[in-house]
């Protein structure tokens, strides 16, 4: 949401309601005019859009379900579901950067919360360290983990801005990375975690392609329609506010740190399910799940998709996978980096708003109607 838009959005609430001021920036409706104004749509040609756009989406819905039936193992475990895991770890950038201006460089740090907390205390290899607990206990405890760690981090960063941000959540990735590989009383050292499989439900192997695959769709979908109905709810609006103009929403008495705390926290809500995800979908960790080429890899999935969208985190993923896996057919392994670094320089200088961005001028120019 650009600036002249939550402006607009900020004009019309205050149309029929009042801003409390505080943490949810929460707008009470003293009147119907206003709730009414913008809750259906009021045009044919708002109807048409609205429909329209609930066909596209129940028509990748119906690819996403069909996919594992039309799909080899490998293209639904290591293409689909991988895609999935780490467009779930990148929707947490998104959404920081995206909506409230806070580009993070340790959700990777916060998915390696997550997954070494689901080592510790479920089921490893490393029987002498794991605590072989349930595995959904496992998988609560490294959620709670993951969202106190964004939370700490966020209190850290949020009174920065720009360069300071990254810098500063950069050097908490790779404090922890250095901690994980010389600590072997805890993190098993450089090493790690192996044997670490999502469990068995009412006799459904979960490390099976295709149910690994519905699980991390199901948690995906649940993600995007997370983020999607919170960048709209009066929360979504204050802390885009807080992105757009800071000091504005501060004269309003708006509490700016306790919305970036908080976003910070739901944005650690998604990295370490994601975390939990992406250790059961790789079967071990270690720091080199967390290093520093992890860290920046979750910035350049969400960058090539684009930040304006959550759709764009998903995209991304899927583009760097395809090129993980089939780049080595072209040239050789080790210059992998190369490519995705080449395609990173190609979409910023073309399109900064990523492949998202790219897609909406190519359907403007066919469509000038339709442009937005």
């Amino acid at each position: 949401m650009s600036a002249n838009r939550w402006r607009h959005a900020m004009d019309t609430a205050g149309a029929g309601a009042r801003v409390k001021p505080g943490i949810s920036g929460r707008i009470a409706p003293q009147s119907g005019r206003g709730a009414s104004h913008t809750r259906s749509p009021s045009t044919p040609d708002e109807r048409s859009r609205l429909q329209r756009k609930c066909a596209r989406y129940l028509a990748v819905l119906v690819i996403l379900l069909a996919y594992p039936w039309l799909a080899s193992d490998f293209f639904t475990f290591q293409i689909g579901a991988q895609s999935l895991v780490l467009g779930i770890i990148a929707l947490s950038l998104t959404f920081l950067a995206g909506y409230g201006g806070m580009v993070s460089l340790s959700q990777m740090t916060i998915a390696g919360i997550a997954g070494y907390a689901v080592a510790i205390f479920g089921h490893s290899a490393v029987t002498q360290i794991s605590l072989a607990w349930p595995w959904w206990l496992a998988a609560l405890i490294a959620v709670i983990l993951a969202v106190v760690a964004a939370t700490l981090i966020g209190l850290i960063s949020v009174r920065t801005d720009g360069i300071y941000t990254i810098m500063i959540t950069l050097a908490i990735g790779v404090a922890m990375f250095y901690l994980t590989q010389q600590n072997y009383t805890i993190f098993n050292g450089f090493q790690g975690f192996s044997n670490l499989f999502p469990p068995e439900i009412s006799g459904v192997n979960l490390k099976d392609p295709m149910p690994f695959y519905y699980l991390s769709l199901c948690i995906a979908l649940v993600a995007y329609a997370a983020v999607k109905y919170l960048v709209r709810a009066p929360f979504g609006i204050a802390l885009q506010g807080t992105r757009d103009n800071a000091r504005r929403m501060r004269a309003l008495g708006f509490n700016v740190a306790a919305h970036r705390i908080a976003a910070h926290a739901f944005a650690g809500l998604l990295a370490g399910i994601g975390g939990v995800l992406l250790v059961w979908y790789n079967g071990r960790i270690s720091p080199g799940t967390i290093g520093t080429t992890a860290l920046i890899n979750v910035l350049i999935i969400a960058v090539i998709g684009g930040l304006r969208h959550p759709l764009g985190a998903f995209l991304g993923a899927l583009v760097f996978i395809l090129l993980q896996n089939f780049a080595i057919d072209l040239i050789d392994r080790e210059r992998f980096n190369l490519v995705i670094g080449g395609a990173f320089l190609l979409i910023l200088i073309f399109s900064p708003d990523g492949l998202l961005g790219l897609w909406r001028r190519v359907r403007g120019l066919l469509h000038p109607a339709r442009k937005q």
